[in-house]
């Protein structure tokens, strides 16, 4: 969607993301915190920061753990913005799945929704701070981590939380819509060219084919 509406720019996502991490893994003097510091300072140096997105809780869905969850991230938050001096910077959260609690990975985080409960308190209390739910979304065999269609579908809602400024507290109705144009969208030069390449790599085209359709790209 980003891409859409800013043709005329790139933009590039940090991973910084550590699965099966707790809030407490964060905290400002661990090396996840200390390590997504890192990578971002490095991308600033030529390029802008425009938004943080913030996808967990799995790890802190039990235990009672819900109790001390929004207290540490605030505090987490609030570090995180002045190492980045970014005090106005978007942050989005992601709720948890509805599918947690039930089966596979997911079956100890009974407490989604309590976790969900803070995570929506954050973004309604904390300013530039947004809520994204992730109701009717579905996962992999696994029960813990979202499908592919879902996440295309988590996409768009998060897209809507940053463009807007505001919670996305229920699917949006023209959820499939949007999503179908981001997705049937002609191939990019750079986007036919690897595709060519793996061609090439897996051995369906000779180098001689590989040339005369890189000159026709």
């Amino acid at each position: 969607m980003w891409c859409m509406e800013n043709k005329e720019e790139k933009i590039g996502l940090i991973p910084c993301a550590e699965g099966g991490s707790t809030i407490d893994d964060w905290a400002a003097d661990n090396t996840l915190f200390r390590h997504a510091v890192c990578q971002a300072k490095f991308a600033m140096q030529d390029t802008e920061l425009i938004g943080i997105l913030w996808h967990q809780g799995e790890s802190d869905s039990c235990d009672g753990k819900y109790q001390t969850y929004y207290e540490k991230l605030q505090t987490m938050t609030a570090e995180l913005r002045q190492e980045l001096n970014a005090p106005e910077i978007p942050f989005i959260l992601g709720g948890l799945g509805g599918f947690l609690g039930k089966s596979g990975l997911g079956a100890n985080c009974t407490e989604y929704e309590l976790i969900n409960r803070e995570l929506l308190r954050f973004a309604q209390e904390q300013k530039n701070s947004y809520f994204v739910t992730a109701e009717g979304l579905t996962p992999n065999p696994d029960g813990i981590h979202m499908d592919a269609a879902s996440q295309r579908r988590w996409g768009v809602r998060y897209y809507e939380a940053f463009s807007k400024r505001k919670n996305v507290l229920s699917p949006l109705e023209n959820e499939m819509e949007l999503l179908d144009r981001c997705i049937n969208v002609p191939y990019t030069k750079g986007e036919k060219m690897h595709l060519t390449m793996m061609d090439f790599i897996s051995g369906r085209m000779t180098y001689e084919e590989l040339c005369r359709k890189f000159e026709n790209i």
